[in-house]
């Protein structure tokens, strides 16, 4: 059996200045709407010093915006930008960006729910475990309350739980939008300003986006594919009423605080990246929940298409989401890595990643090892095309923010993977001559350079040497944002979307 350092108590204490401190734990825990987020920030711009642990950049961005707005000088850290003022004591970053040597008073750590995310779950128990704020306010639903508690006992530290309700009631409509079958003309008579119709794919948002601006709305889009600064200025247009309708993935489901009246599934399934499957409890909450925004609407309403839907949304937003997991994820590290490959006998990082995830013995109540699996998939990569790369490095590479799985960016990444192994000097992608055009066709090429340029932007501070260009990321960040935003408006979608493509099949059937 091979012996890798894994003690619980020696993971709780490789976080020395947490460790070194009495933390005191604050849950502020509820639906959404109920003004968890925001009791937290209004202790954190009171602090001395604090720190804001986002799950994506764009709630990063939009805290970091909030504190500097009310006079509170705040850093921006993410894997793709370091933004520092000089002075300043509050820093907003993304999770994985914690910080676990500097000292503070205040911390938040947002969306704890995602806990039980299976690829970046390991963040927020590390944020758990090892933040070093006095004070730590932990936001989200109560589906994981029970398993923190359960470790911050383990530290011997202390906690308080605040429940929180909605601030507006939440409302499953009677009826549906189009009654037994989906209909265009039913639909099109129902929607109303306010509304935000949830689809599960770049195709659905994009197609019912160009179908109801053609119905005489305005309408903002906003899908996974999108980069932050795209989604900030969609939401902008939807809240300043520029955009009546707002077409979106789950992706509003976390954080964003939009105007909406009433949100709309536009289906009960979404694919998981494996199979189609119907969303759950806390996707629904989560979803749902961002109806009814406090202080502008009396109520919040959800609705779906198809009568038959109803049951599911009923169903879910009753039920308990309490997580199943009954242990916390922990994440690879680098020394752990070398010391199975050291035993192993082996260079290849898939293999050490998969020995970790599936086949050391760890076996405590509390904690358990991540499973990896997209960080094992993108490390065969690496092993293929950069055998000779050092551990280290192929570590970092397997930790890189794209998705392998999509053949366009998996080329990217390995062109990036090539120039490290071959110690040359990567340039920023080229600005493509229809960047400075109106002409839609091109949305696609656009949203690839934005995800090229963001690798490219975290692969500048990891191999600096190499990605040169870090200084011009800006310029061109912003005018590929720019043309994505033109392109929004006139994009024409594409003829059906998934449920008219599912349903054309059944009748030829």
């Amino acid at each position: 059996m091979i012996s890798v350092n894994l003690n619980l108590d020696d993971y709780a204490h490789s976080f020395a200045k947490a460790r070194a401190i009495q933390r005191h734990h604050h849950f502020y825990v509820g639906p959404t709407n109920s003004g968890k987020t925001y009791h937290a920030l209004n202790t954190l711009m009171a602090a001395k010093s604090g720190v804001y642990l986002a799950p994506l950049r764009l709630l990063a961005m939009e805290v970091r915006d909030k504190l500097m707005e009310a006079g509170v000088p705040c850093n921006l850290i993410t894997g793709e930008e370091r933004i520092i003022i000089a002075g300043a004591q509050h820093t907003a970053s993304t999770i994985e960006m914690m910080n676990p040597i500097k000292l503070v008073d205040v911390a938040i750590i947002d969306e704890i729910q995602m806990l039980q995310d299976p690829d970046r779950g390991s963040a927020w128990t590390a944020a758990l475990v090892g933040v070093p704020a006095r004070q730590v306010f932990i936001c989200g639903s109560n589906a994981v309350t029970k398993l923190c508690l359960q470790v911050i006992v383990h530290l011997n530290e202390t906690a308080e739980i605040t429940e929180l309700r909605r601030m507006t009631p939440l409302i499953l409509e009677d009826e549906s939008l189009c009654g037994k079958r989906y209909s265009k003309p039913k639909l099109k008579a129902k929607l109303n300003k306010g509304d935000a119709i949830i689809a599960f794919s770049r195709k659905d948002v994009l197609t019912f986006s160009a179908r109801f601006r053609q119905w005489g709305f305005t309408v903002a889009s906003i899908y996974g594919a999108l980069s932050p600064e795209v989604r900030r200025h969609e939401s902008a247009r939807f809240c300043s009423g520029e955009a009546e309708i707002l077409v979106a993935t789950d992706a509003i489901g976390m954080g964003l605080n939009l105007p909406i009246r009433r949100v709309i599934f536009a289906n009960i399934f979404k694919f998981d990246g494996a199979a189609s499957r119907l969303l759950n409890a806390t996707e629904v909450r989560q979803i749902a929940g961002r109806a009814g925004r406090f202080g502008l609407y009396e109520n919040g309403y959800v609705n779906i298409l198809e009568s038959d839907e109803r049951f599911h949304i009923e169903h879910m937003l009753a039920t308990d989401d309490t997580a199943d997991s009954q242990k916390l994820p922990i994440a690879v590290n680098i020394e752990q890595i070398e010391a199975i490959s050291n035993q192993l006998h082996t260079a290849k990082i898939s293999e050490c990643l998969e020995y970790f995830a599936n086949r050391l013995q760890f076996n405590h109540a509390l904690f358990t090892l991540s499973k990896i699996k997209a960080q094992i998939h993108q490390a065969m990569f690496v092993d293929e095309f950069a055998s000779k790369l050092s551990l280290k490095d192929k570590f970092i590479f397997t930790c890189a923010p794209i998705a392998i799985n999509m053949n366009i960016e998996k080329d990217y990444f390995l062109l990036c993977l090539k120039s490290v192994v071959e110690h040359t000097v990567r340039k920023l992608p080229p600005s493509p001559v229809w960047l400075n055009s109106f002409n839609p066709k091109y949305l696609e090429s656009a949203e690839i350079l934005s995800q090229n340029i963001s690798l490219y932007a975290w692969l500048s501070y990891k191999f600096p040497q190499i990605f040169v260009d870090a200084e011009q990321i800006p310029p061109l960040r912003l005018n590929v944002s720019r043309y994505i935003e033109h392109a929004l408006l006139t994009q024409t979608g594409y003829i059906d979307t998934q449920r008219e493509s599912d349903f054309l099949k059944r009748i030829k059937r």
